[in-house]
């Protein structure tokens, strides 16, 4: 019986495609379904996964719709109680998707657990073990960079990176799908904090694991696309997720967060990117906030319990640089 959909989400992933699928045919416990949600792909992509893999099913938009697009036609379309994430340019060990079913298990508040992510050019560094999120009003990857022997204790993290994650279907019901506002970038982090709001839980697990080349669909690290949209982001998922009064209360960390981020994308020539996207971010173009995030603002008790991770987690990212 299946207990488990995996969700591709594609754009002329053609140069990983094959890596990925071959990796999940070799799974040890095959107790899962494929869903590949294809957003116009121009590449052949389609016709490859259609030509090689019959047993994945495949849901196919005309046009680029977005990663959160496409990922909620996904969970829309999956029956099981659990949904991997997982993008296309990974290649799973072959006990991912056991460990991934058996880590979410043991953890009943688990919303989400987050995969060990290991760079796919460098495979003796990890590219994510987990994402924190800080009063700077930064989210960053915990572990980048560091060598393989490194975050190899399970442990809570604020929100799982949507790049190979497991999470509890039943709870998107309760807390809403992914933000399609976000279209890409930080959507992770945004639903992460929703499901926080209303006591469920995030977990890193190090057993099950991953290669990731990153960035495959937009390009680089950094770039215009991801610089504005991140920066955008960055405002939106703090308007949604925080009262007024931990704006405030927040607000010398965050101006601080920002500055810095303004200074360093100057430096190497996006700065004027950045800023539109902070712009962007802070208008009422950007949408009335949906219900349930509105709702899930006035849960006093755990506002005041992440509010107190997100200063632990600004000395935690303070502390990683000088490492």
């Amino acid at each position: 019986m299946n207990e488990a959909t995996i969700v591709i989400p594609n754009w002329n992933g053609m140069k990983y495609l094959q890596g990925c699928l071959d990796s999940l045919r070799a799974q040890t416990q095959q107790n899962f379904r494929i869903l590949m949600i294809d957003n116009g792909s121009e590449d052949g992509s389609l016709d490859f996964v259609r030509s090689n893999y019959p047993e994945i099913r495949i849901r196919a938009f005309h046009r680029n719709t977005g990663f959160c697009r496409a990922v909620n036609e996904g969970i829309r379309l999956s029956t099981t109680p659990f949904v991997i994430l997982l993008n296309n340019d990974t290649v799973c060990a072959p006990d991912f998707v056991k460990e991934m079913l058996a880590g979410i298990k043991r953890h009943e508040k688990a919303f989400s657990c987050s995969a060990r992510m290991m760079q796919m050019h460098a495979a003796d560094k990890i590219d994510d073990a987990g994402d924190f999120y800080c009063a700077l009003g930064w989210a960053f990857a915990d572990g980048k960079g560091l060598p393989a022997g490194e975050r190899m204790k399970e442990h809570p993290v604020f929100s799982s990176c949507g790049g190979a994650a497991i999470y509890r279907r039943d709870v998107f019901e309760k807390i809403g799908l992914f933000d399609e506002r976000h279209f890409a970038y930080l959507e992770d982090v945004d639903i992460g904090f929703r499901a926080k709001r209303v006591g469920y839980e995030n977990w890193y697990l190090p057993k099950a694991e991953v290669l990731h080349a990153g960035s495959a669909a937009s390009g680089s690290r950094y770039n215009a696309f991801k610089t504005r949209l991140t920066s955008r982001n960055s405002i939106y998922l703090i308007r949604k997720n925080m009262p007024v009064w931990q704006i405030l209360l927040n607000l010398p960390l965050l101006a601080a967060g920002f500055l810095i981020k303004t200074l360093f994308f100057t430096r190497i020539g996006l700065g004027g990117l950045y800023i539109r996207g902070l712009a962007e971010g802070l208008r009422p173009g950007m949408g009335q906030l949906p219900e349930t995030t509105v709702k899930m603002r006035q849960y006093l008790g755990s506002s005041l319990k992440i509010q107190l991770e997100l200063w632990k987690n600004t000395v935690y990212r303070l502390l990683l640089r000088h490492r």
